[in-house]
């Protein structure tokens, strides 16, 4: 069984030491500390039975589109995979996003990235692209629609 609690500043260091790991090669780079600095209160950390980090989900109400809220970066251990942890964070971060008025949740990712597409779909969300040049230059990505 796993637990889920609000994230805090200071649960970075214990993601960095292991999103690389996770992913299989290096994605740190794609979430700066400052996403826990300033987006702890609706980001979440899902703690496994012996209290290690099992999942983390950085995600955050949107301060410019004031109806929509972004979920930013996921992960799930390996050993928690198919456990159901990544739908229970998801709904967790719905049910938040909807305590703050929120009515839309997007998310992106990469193209090459089938599993992460196809548990969005599952997830109910709405898939668009992959849109070119959404990061610049020769960087196409997947966007991620989800009405709540």
């Amino acid at each position: 069984m796993h637990t889920l609690r609000a994230a805090a500043p200071a649960d970075y260091d214990a993601i960095a030491a292991v999103v690389d790991d996770w992913w299989g090669r290096p994605v740190l780079a794609s979430l700066p500390r400052l996403f826990l600095d300033h987006f702890h209160r609706t980001s979440l950390i899902a703690q496994g039975p012996g209290g290690g980090m099992a999942g983390f989900l950085v995600g955050f109400p949107s301060p410019s589109l004031p109806g929509e809220a972004y979920i930013h970066f996921v992960g799930v251990a390996p050993e928690a995979r198919g456990s159901g942890l990544g739908r229970t964070m998801y709904e967790r971060f719905f049910d938040l996003a909807r305590g703050e008025g929120r009515h839309v949740v997007r998310a992106i990712t990469a193209p090459v990235n089938t599993a992460s597409i196809a548990f969005h779909r599952r997830m109910g969300f709405t898939a668009d692209g992959p849109v070119p040049e959404y990061h610049g230059p020769g960087t196409a990505m997947m966007t991620f629609t989800r009405k709540l």
